[in-house]
């Protein structure tokens, strides 16, 4: 199926740029949300057996977190990558999502990566790949199915989803099918704009950044199921983004689902994803458990 395709601002309109792509001034009470959503995230290492501060790479904060369902195991996994901008926030915001799949019998493993503009979106691209080829790796320790890895990502870390969901793991010496779907939350998917944006003027993207980590425009596509879901209630650019990827992807075979939840915004989209009998949340479950 094609989806019909917002219009994207002009990239010559700084002032429109800005405004599609400056998620807290669209939602003001975003910083509500996330005091909402902090005593949520601790209490999931109260109520469920975890895994904290897992060491992945030699960088402080190359750390995983890994919270767990019931049961005997081995479990299958969902790795979460949170946004920011590739220039914010850290996984403890989101721990609050994880009771949703490790009460259908999923782990959930949050991962930990260095910002920009500290980094680059290659260093932080290799450590997203190291993250998961670590936790196939040791997911024997972990009490995890090394065979059933799924990657799912919000706003930055959407983008950072698809390009795991896209990634020659065979390059790594591992199985080339090593995830085996996702969930791209209100991801960018073509870094073109991000450049015209006030956002550029702390990350810097360069040329080979939006050349070589535009997911929309790969070669190599992703082969796995994977879930795309932007909010209704999202600006026109980040809709026009998750549905771009989608259509691009699906016309070379890939298997995209697209959803556009009405109402949501890009953070209440999160909340969403927490809820466990939420239209998303069911669909992406349901694809894990085809698989399983």
């Amino acid at each position: 199926m094609v989806y019909d395709m917002p219009h994207h601002p002009a990239f010559d309109d700084r002032a429109n740029l800005d405004a599609q792509y400056n998620n807290r001034a669209l939602v003001p009470n975003h910083v509500q949300l996330y005091k909402n959503w902090a005593p949520l995230s601790a209490k999931v290492f109260d109520d469920y057996k975890f895994h904290k501060d897992v060491v992945y790479g030699p960088s402080p904060r190359e750390l995983i977190d890994i919270i767990l369902p019931e049961g005997k195991g081995p479990h299958p996994v969902m790795i979460y990558i949170h946004g920011g901008y590739w220039m914010s926030r850290e996984k403890s915001d989101q721990t609050f999502i994880a009771p949703a799949f490790a009460d259908a019998g999923i782990a959930f493993a949050l991962i930990e990566y260095d910002l920009m503009p500290k980094v680059t979106m290659s260093d932080i691209v290799t450590q997203c790949q190291s993250a998961a080829i670590f936790i196939h790796r040791h997911a024997d320790i972990y009490n995890l199915d090394s065979s059933k890895i799924f990657i799912s990502g919000h706003s930055a870390g959407g983008h950072l989803t698809a390009i795991l969901a896209s990634t020659d793991w065979s390059r790594f010496d591992c199985p080339q099918d090593m995830l085996k779907g996702g969930c791209a939350l209100s991801g960018i998917y073509d870094l073109s704009p991000v450049r015209h944006t006030y956002i550029q003027e702390v990350i810097g993207l360069t040329d080979r950044d939006v050349a070589e980590y535009s997911p929309l425009n790969f070669k190599n596509k992703a082969s796995i199921p994977l879930v795309v879901a932007a909010g209704g209630s999202e600006s026109e650019a980040f809709r026009h983004q998750s549905r771009g990827l989608v259509n691009a992807w699906n016309k070379d075979s890939s298997t995209c689902t697209y959803i556009e939840p009405t109402g949501l915004n890009h953070f209440t989209i999160l909340s969403e994803y927490s809820n466990a009998d939420s239209d998303l949340t069911q669909d992406t479950i349901t694809m894990i458990k085809n698989m399983s």
